[in-house]
């Protein structure tokens, strides 16, 4: 007799984060620089440290000391997981019962609703306004008037690049009577940050990942920053080995640099912001671009009804950006990426 899936199983689709060898890759939302350029030496040293045959340590002492110093932060805050993903699905599994309610925004990150999905969560999603933003108010309402049992959400957002402010998040977690999780992947790029917050606020998880400013996307590292009895309670929930030793040795020294990280940080920033005012200029002269919205993140969002054609003109040029739906977005790149990038789709879009 044959196994047979169950009906969750049976309607998964596997992520698709875009494949193929591009010489110039936008798509990702990854840092543009190579962090082994400046501290290939000081990596391998740490990772020659490793002894292979052990298992790492479960707490991810050093790592996390360091993270946690990095953003001035309590280590007992702070857990580290094996990448933002592992954490998202851990907490949703772990802090709401089945058939809870977890409501999502839309658009967002796909993966929040995915993750409530497979632990069999209740996910209701909930439309942002016409122009992409949050309204705050509204949310509270929604999440108190429907017995949700926790909110999740990217700030600044992936992929609209549009951010909340720091005082409007805080009023949302005061105002709601569930889990807030807020993943500030994108923060760095900004600075409306409620890290220095999760102490006060005893429902409130902030999600930190090392793949975006700081350039560590290969190591699959974050963290998730809550009070003492929320972090108490993920750190008894979680695999006691769930962030590998080479991860732990190598970002552990990396995050020892923060001036060069933040001197990476402002590059991205510079990038973006160059990246955003030339399209920007393009889209004055060809209305087939509807909308660049002002981001606060190392990427940019485009409305167009002709993103597939344009997206898939790119890949011809060796160009890969992302296609969603009415939206292309768009990673900041180097000076030379950049430059590459806009050439050919001016020339795309003038043919259009």
């Amino acid at each position: 007799m044959a196994y047979e899936l169950n009906k969750k199983l049976k309607s998964i689709e596997p992520y698709d984060p875009g494949t193929g060898d591009y010489p110039i890759r936008l798509d990702a939302n990854e840092s543009c620089f190579n962090i082994t350029d400046k501290l290939g030496e000081v990596i391998s040293e740490a990772v020659k440290k490793v002894e292979f045959n052990r298992y790492p340590d479960p707490a991810a002492k050093e790592v996390t000391e360091a993270f946690a110093a990095f953003y001035g932060l309590k280590p007992e805050h702070c857990t580290a997981g094996n990448g933002s993903d592992e954490l998202i699905s851990l907490i949703l599994s772990s802090f709401l019962d089945k058939g809870d309610t977890v409501v999502t925004l839309s658009p967002d990150f796909s993966m929040y609703a995915f993750y409530g999905f497979i632990n069999e969560l209740k996910v209701k999603n909930m439309p942002k306004e016409e122009d992409l933003k949050i309204d705050v108010g509204k949310v509270a309402e929604f999440c108190n008037n429907n017995d949700v049992k926790a909110i999740i959400f990217s700030n600044p957002c992936n992929p609209t690049s549009l951010g909340v402010r720091r005082q409007d998040i805080i009023r949302l977690v005061k105002n709601v009577f569930c889990l807030v999780i807020v993943d500030e992947a994108y923060m760095d790029f900004w600075g409306e940050s409620v890290l220095d917050m999760t102490e006060e606020l005893d429902n409130l998880i902030v999600l930190k990942t090392c793949s975006k400013n700081m350039g560590m996307a290969a190591l699959r590292l974050g963290f998730a920053v809550a009070g003492e009895t929320i972090t108490s309670a993920l750190r008894g929930a979680k695999s006691p080995y769930n962030v590998n030793a080479i991860t732990q040795a190598a970002a552990a020294a990396v995050l020892r640099h923060k001036p060069m990280i933040m001197e990476y940080t402002a590059e991205l920033i510079h990038s973006r912001k160059m990246l955003q005012a030339a399209v920007t200029e393009l889209a004055e002269r060809y209305f087939v671009i509807e909308k660049v919205y002002d981001s606060v993140t190392n990427f940019i969002f485009i409305r167009t009804p002709k993103a597939k054609e344009i997206c898939e003109r790119l890949l011809q040029k060796g160009i890969s950006v992302r296609y969603m739906g009415s939206y292309l977005r768009v990673t900041a790149g180097t000076e030379r990426e950049n430059s590459i990038f806009l050439s050919e789709f001016k020339e795309i879009l003038s043919l259009l």
